[in-house]
């Protein structure tokens, strides 16, 4: 019965090459891969139960319904009958929608008009906190963010249900509808893993469900390389009411899991226990990072006695001050791309970006004093090597201005919004460049953002190795990644 799939998929394609990118922006539309779709089917553990309530909101053409009936009907599950409810508030994929689920015999299908986050909160059983009953919940929820005042939102408050964006809110209705034992497996962004954004989404699924299996897909553009997605995905598979245990973790290149590896990993792996934001890691290797292992990497920057900032230069906002080159009044005014791996490259001819920023009193406030810091991109495009890259500003490089700007799209670690001992930031820099940072750093990131926030999570050495490291780095010169990895391997062990 895989034709039913097939079918669904052939349509698919073709709604998707008529559909405007106004239109699938508009419903946070991306539809599943029949790839995609059967891999995510696989995912559900046998059942005895004779009877299955099926849950797929946000259902499209129908691609993961007819995954998951194809399964059954090839004899993948022992139920007798299955009761499939889809939700779509897109007319143009509805009627192919309900053509798909009515070519399953033994099914019944009731396929629901609308928008799946306004009619399941209106529901007096839900808000009475009575789950609906299903069994299982396939998902490929719509990815668009919700506005903090907007009717969404406050219905899902009401609800109990505190996120940011539709594919995290569909998850959290239908982990609430799921019967205890009920099991959901959905393909939705990386990015609840971390950030204070998802912290009340990850609590609500963590004290609901627990997590049983995690598949990254190891090249960011292919999942939905149809539509342009690059945003990076992740399959996940919960189980309502469960016994949390270890979780299976399985990579593959691209959908057609031609190199599918899967490990388990204990869960304090995945959620640290001393972690109160409850980052999800994805560790990708069995073998512990030597990071992990170590107990030299246990401070905060709080006991460093360091901070880290967004850039305060927001330059659209002071338009007015900006200069494309240094002159009277100005000081510099720094960019990431004013850092290379060799150094500073301040002012740059022709950038374009301005280089200078007027001092004045409308200006004053958003400056530091110029000295040595520690500055970390916040954006790295998805084709660098490492999320996370980090420069040193070396007060020689601007003539020993008395104060730098530091636009918005850097990261800067200061001593109360002053410089930094010179040994110190070099060894911040060597310490955030190395390998052994970017494995840890990208389990809990799955996007090409890196904010401040993430960077105060992390563990660091101490005060005193951090400034070993620097001192060393800084009778090297220019460093090569392997004597990054071998320097702190030494300090760290």
């Amino acid at each position: 019965m895989r034709q039913q799939l097939e079918t669904a998929d052939r349509v698919r394609r073709k709604v998707a090459t008529k559909t405007s990118q106004k239109h699938k922006a508009e419903f946070g539309q991306f539809l599943t891969p029949s790839t995609i779709a059967r891999f995510m089917a696989s995912l559900f553990p046998t059942s005895t139960a004779h009877v299955c309530k099926l849950l797929d909101a946000g259902a499209g053409v129908g691609a993961l319904s007819c995954a998951f009936l194809d399964r059954w009907m090839a004899g993948g599950f022992n139920f007798n009958s299955i009761e499939a409810t889809a939700y779509e508030i897109d007319d143009n994929l509805r009627s192919h929608l309900e053509h798909h689920l009515n070519g399953y015999e033994g099914v019944t299908s009731n396929v629901i008009a609308g928008d799946y986050i306004d009619l399941t909160t209106a529901d007096d059983l839900f808000r009475m906190k009575q789950p609906s009953g299903y069994t299982h919940a396939i998902l490929n929820p719509p990815y668009k963010k919700i506005s903090s005042n907007s009717a969404h939102r406050l219905a899902l408050r009401r609800a109990g249900i505190e996120t940011v964006n539709m594919y995290s809110a569909f998850v959290a209705l239908a982990v609430k509808q799921l019967a205890p034992g009920g099991q959901i497996v959905a393909i939705i962004p990386r990015s609840f893993c971390n950030g204070p954004y998802y912290h009340p989404f990850r609590n609500f699924i963590l004290e609901r469900a627990a997590v049983r299996h995690m598949h990254l897909f190891a090249s960011r553009s292919k999942a939905f390389r149809d539509d342009q997605v690059l945003q990076e995905n992740i399959i996940i598979r919960l189980e309502r009411d469960g016994q949390q245990g270890p979780v299976a973790i399985s990579t593959s290149t691209d959908d057609t899991f031609s190199d599918l590896v899967t490990h388990e990993y204990s869960f304090d792996r995945i959620v640290f226990p001393d972690d109160p934001a409850r980052f999800i890691h994805v560790p990708t290797s069995p073998v512990e990072n030597a990071m992990e292992l170590s107990d030299e990497i246990r401070c905060t920057l709080a006991d460093l006695g360091i901070k880290v900032s967004t850039g305060p230069v927001v330059d659209f906002r002071l338009k007015d001050y900006l200069s494309d080159m240094p002159g009277k009044n100005t000081v510099p005014l720094l960019y990431p791309c004013h850092f290379t791996s060799t150094g500073t490259l301040w002012p740059i001819n022709g950038a374009k970006k301005p280089n200078a920023i007027t001092r004045n009193e409308n200006t004053e406030k958003w400056l530091y004093p110029n000295g040595f810091y520690c500055v970390v991109r916040r954006f790295s495009s998805k084709e660098e090597k490492r999320r996370i890259v980090a420069s040193v500003v070396e007060p020689a490089s601007f003539d020993n201005v008395p104060v730098l700007g530091f636009e918005n799209h850097l990261n800067i670690f200061h001593d109360n919004k002053k410089g930094l001992p010179e040994a110190l930031a070099r060894g911040l820099s060597v310490f955030l460049n190395s390998t052994a940072v970017d494995e840890i750093f990208r389990r809990f990131n799955g996007h090409t953002q890196v904010n401040a926030t993430d960077l105060k999570r992390m563990k660091y050495p101490s005060r005193e190795t951090l400034i070993k490291l620097g001192e060393w780095a800084k009778q090297q010169g220019a460093l090569t990644q392997a004597q990054i990895d071998a320097q702190l391997g030494i300090l760290i062990t």
